[in-house]
């Protein structure tokens, strides 16, 4: 059984504030630096607020109807799947995304494998509550 689209969506709006959440408060901690992916994404495209627009969007819309595609593809119980797709996309983030913000490979400019663990962390917490969220069962 497949995740429904609306419980995936759902799923991609409490796993992005959770995220942003601890971007905001607990990145900081333990990396000494804030982590602002909105800012990083504004920097590319010129507004802080469409940088901001964007984040919400793939957290919310983008990343957990891919989510629906991945799903099919990986075995384990949702919550599973999810993190599985958390560590996709933090891939994508540390090896794609954050090189082209000016971040460098492996976030090698803004804090190194401190910051990288962190993105991984909050990663797994976004994946793992999308699964979870959006359900699905053993396929």
């Amino acid at each position: 059984m497949k995740p429904e689209i609306q419980n995936a969506v759902i799923g991609g709006v409490v796993a992005t504030i959770v995220m942003t959440l601890m971007m905001m408060y607990i990145a900081p901690m333990m990396t000494g630096m804030p982590m602002d992916v909105a800012a990083m994404i504004g920097g590319m495209l010129g507004s802080y607020w469409l940088g901001m627009v964007v984040h919400i969007m793939m957290g919310v819309i983008v990343f957990p109807l891919a989510y629906l595609v991945f799903y099919n593809f990986v075995p384990g119980a949702p919550w599973a799947r999810g993190m599985i797709w958390g560590v996709v996309l933090w891939l994508g983030a540390v090896i794609v995304v954050m090189p082209m913000a000016g971040a460098g490979f492996l976030m090698a400019n803004i804090g190194g494998m401190i910051a990288v663990m962190a993105a991984l962390m909050g990663h797994l917490v976004y994946g793992g509550l999308l699964g979870a969220i959006a359900g699905g069962g053993k396929s």
